[in-house]
């Protein structure tokens, strides 16, 4: 059974602990590697990475030297393995299941026994690998892996959620580009067979795309730009995505934020929005972190701001339709100091929001 990123940093660190080593399968481009360095930047390790399925049994073991005074010769380890010798670092071995036979048996030893040819590894020094096996061998030119080889590995299935890229994204891609996959949840990565040949999005060529355009400067001005980023983005996650961005694009205005519903109660401005809108920005707002951020002003007496954002909050509630009105109380009611403060809010100075959050769920609202 899979498991997202946020339940795979959570448990690995126990892992981690026990300094055993780490192995991460799942299909290509959905962040392995980028789980794996913000794994060890949170333990305060750097990363040593290595493809394995460029090694020969050479770059894993190093070479032979002689010991003139013992009269025989020794392996003198490659930098990168001395290193992981010396100094505590996160050593990654990806493509694991595409090296040769030779390498993964040499791997063996390291992996059981924390050491190559008597050379240890250092205390602290951890372990992990990614392949594109498991589950998906199939798609890939990938080798098995055995039962003895997999038993010297903890072995993580990855399958990482919508919500784990758009926590990521929202700080390392354009917010247009966030807007789109947050409402176009379909484009962020194929699923299914592949077809031999044809480009196909993933979380890694949209972060590829992205970084291109941004330093093209034509997210600065997109619809100036349609026919550039159009041609751009195809080559990086192919045709159909490629042509839903520009769709998007092309009709996209300044979209309302959560700022302007709960600080500046702009609401209003969603009156002829439909349920899909609705749910983007409810998304947004849970992405963002705004609503965690005014609960966390909600424990004891709300001072004026924190009131009228409140207010702001739940008359904005008042407007969605039960479906999206259950998603949202949802997310407040994960934010607990919030929901209390929901609950005593009244609407209008009249009906108390509690009595509104019943009629949600029990359907009684008109829309």
């Amino acid at each position: 059974m899979a498991v997202d990123f946020k339940t795979f940093k959570t448990v690995s660190k126990f892992i981690c602990d026990v300094r055993k080593p780490i192995l991460l399968r799942g299909r290509h481009g959905i962040g392995k590697s980028e789980v794996v360095y913000q794994t060890a930047a949170d333990l305060g390790l750097p990363v040593v990475e290595r493809r394995a399925s460029q090694m020969t049994e050479g770059d894993l073991v190093g070479l032979p030297v002689i010991d003139k005074k013992k009269d025989s010769t020794q392996f003198n380890p490659p930098d990168w393995f001395k290193q992981a010798c010396r100094e505590p670092v996160a050593l990654f071995l990806d493509e694991v299941d595409r090296a040769t036979i030779e390498v993964r048996q040499g791997i063996f030893e390291l992996t059981d026994s924390r050491k190559l040819n008597g050379h240890h590894l250092h205390p602290d020094t951890l372990i992990f690998a990614a392949v594109n096996g498991g589950e998906h061998a199939a798609q890939y030119q990938v080798g098995d892996m055995d039962p003895a080889e997999l038993d010297r590995w903890t072995v993580f299935d990855v399958e990482p959620t919508i919500e784990d890229w758009l926590d990521w994204a929202k700080e390392n891609v354009d917010p247009i580009l966030w807007d789109f996959i947050n409402q176009n949840n379909s484009h962020l990565e194929h699923e299914g067979e592949f077809e031999p040949n044809k480009v196909y999005p993933s979380r890694r060529s949209w972060k590829r795309a992205n970084d291109c355009l941004d330093n093209a400067g034509l997210w600065a001005e997109p619809k100036e730009n349609l026919n550039i980023m159009f041609e751009l983005t195809r080559a990086f996650v192919g045709f159909e995505a490629a042509v839903s961005l520009r769709d998007f694009v092309e009709k996209y205005d300044v979209a309302l934020t959560p700022e302007d519903v709960i600080n500046d109660g702009k609401w209003d401005k969603t009156s002829q929005w439909g349920i899909n809108d609705h749910l983007a920005l409810i998304n947004k707002m849970e992405s963002v972190g705004i609503l965690e951020e005014i609960s966390n002003k909600c424990d004891g007496d709300l001072d004026d701001e924190t009131s009228a954002q409140v207010a702001n909050l739940v008359q904005y509630m008042v407007m969605l339709p039960s479906e999206a009105g259950q998603v949202f109380w949802m997310h407040i009611g994960k934010c607990q100091d919030l929901a209390i403060a929901v609950h005593r809010c009244q609407i209008d100075g009249k009906q108390p929001a509690r009595d509104y959050v019943v009629q949600i769920f029990a359907g009684k609202v008109e829309e």
